[in-house]
């Protein structure tokens, strides 16, 4: 019973603050149609656009200690009665929060209960609902910064034409952000909140010390790093998806080793859903993030790629990988990735993707002449003055709009003079 009348305050609470627009558009987490990957888009495609403009980007990856168990109860009623709660529901919502305990059962032996003076309940329905009203209000002391939320994952970055001016605005904006994080009475872990310096490899190599040099109230600084893994995906200074496909294949070798080693107890119809189950979503996660990263970084994908086919195939390496996929019926690497960049174009034009990737997808202006596609859908295609930044969204391969001239290195099923919508 307690399950469902929480759902039931939660689908009121939810429809509430939707309906007022009080939710805050930079929080990816606990939200429909947001994700982790449209979350990677957003910050990967702001982070390329200060590219195209030759600017530097600087971020910072904030780690809360806890931060889901360290939530003040008197602080989250108070910012649900400013939201425009009433008291009587604050008093439930008091009643909800409070008079809880825990403690820890191993192996039929239990610990004495302990009063839960803070933080949302685990495993509850209200709990990430409840969190994310706690931590809506962050990006509004970063006035001068773009701030990304999911959930308790946080990163604030900037653009600047250089460090100096860079250092100053993220100083500035992290200095109002550890203010907020005592007002709230959360706790940052300084040991992981690290910052990172993004940019093009020329304007990266023109600097002599390629860090950030941002402090803390404690006056420590935060350490600069050059690879990070971020919502599932490493992040490298140019955004060129290298580190990440490298330990994505350093991870997925030893598990296609272990596999060949128990060949003999495999049916080839088990090898085959081993591998459409168990390997294949480690690649397809995000791919519509490093969809455009040099060939150079998705040939060993594709490499991987036909080594899970011979061993759904037990084939040995003169087979051609052209033979494995048309006897296994699946479709190349490169056309997955084209399926899902159609896919998400496609829940853009649904009104399915976050309000941040929509704006991201504008529609081709009206032309003059009578043109049997007037009436379709049509995209916009960007046009760009440098090739590095290319992978800023849409890219050439993320836009299927199609004006009167097509880029002849869009894929082959997306070259039509009509989106097949």
């Amino acid at each position: 019973m307690s399950k469902v009348l929480e759902k039931c305050v939660y689908t009121q609470l939810r429809d509430y603050y939707q309906y007022w627009n009080y939710l805050t558009p930079d929080q990816s987490g606990f939200r429909p149609n947001h994700s982790t990957t449209t979350a990677l888009l957003k910050v990967c495609n702001d982070i390329q656009a200060g590219m195209e403009q030759g600017n530097l980007t600087g971020a910072i990856f904030l780690d809360f200690a806890k931060a889901f168990d360290t939530v003040d109860h008197g602080i989250l009623l108070e910012k649900l009665k400013n939201s425009g709660i009433g008291d009587r529901t604050l008093t439930w919502f008091q009643s909800y929060v409070s008079d809880r305990s825990q403690y820890v059962s191993i192996s039929g032996s239990s610990s004495l209960p302990l009063p839960v003076t803070c933080g949302v309940p685990q495993g509850s329905i209200l709990g990430p609902l409840l969190f994310t009203i706690f931590i809506n209000d962050l990006p509004n002391v970063c006035k001068a910064s773009t701030v990304h939320m999911y959930a308790d994952d946080t990163v604030i970055y900037t653009s600047k034409p250089n460090l100096p001016q860079l250092e100053a605005v993220l100083q500035e904006q992290f200095t109002e952000v550890e203010k907020w994080i005592k007002n709230n009475k959360l706790f940052l872990n300084t040991d992981k909140t690290v910052t990172m310096l993004f940019g093009t490899a020329p304007k990266l190599h023109k600097l002599q010390n390629p860090h950030l040099c941002v402090g803390t109230i404690s006056n420590g600084t935060l350490t600069t790093v050059t690879s990070l893994k971020y919502l599932g995906m490493w992040l490298d200074p140019n955004l060129s998806f290298g580190p990440h496909i490298e330990k994505l294949s350093s991870k997925l070798y030893p598990k296609l080793g272990a596999l060949y080693r128990n060949k003999s107890c495999l049916s080839p119809a088990v090898r085959k859903q081993i591998v459409q189950q168990m390997l294949m979503p480690a690649i397809d996660y995000g791919d519509v993030v490093y969809a455009a990263a040099p060939q150079t970084h998705l040939h060993k994908l594709t490499t991987l790629y036909n080594s899970f086919c011979r061993f759904a195939l037990q084939c040995n390496y003169m087979n051609h990988h052209c033979d494995m996929l048309k006897q296994l019926n699946w479709p190349s690497l490169e056309s997955r990735r084209t399926l899902h960049l159609s896919s998400l174009v496609f829940k853009s034009i649904s009104g399915k993707l976050p309000p941040y990737l929509n704006r991201l997808l504008p529609p081709a202006a009206p032309s003059s002449y009578n043109l049997r596609s007037r009436t379709s859908t049509l995209l916009a295609i960007p046009q760009y003055k440098k090739t590095v930044a290319r992978p800023h969204f849409p890219t050439e391969h993320h836009n299927y709009g199609i004006t009167s001239q097509t880029p002849s290195n869009l894929p082959p099923v997306l070259s039509h003079s009509k989106f097949p919508y």
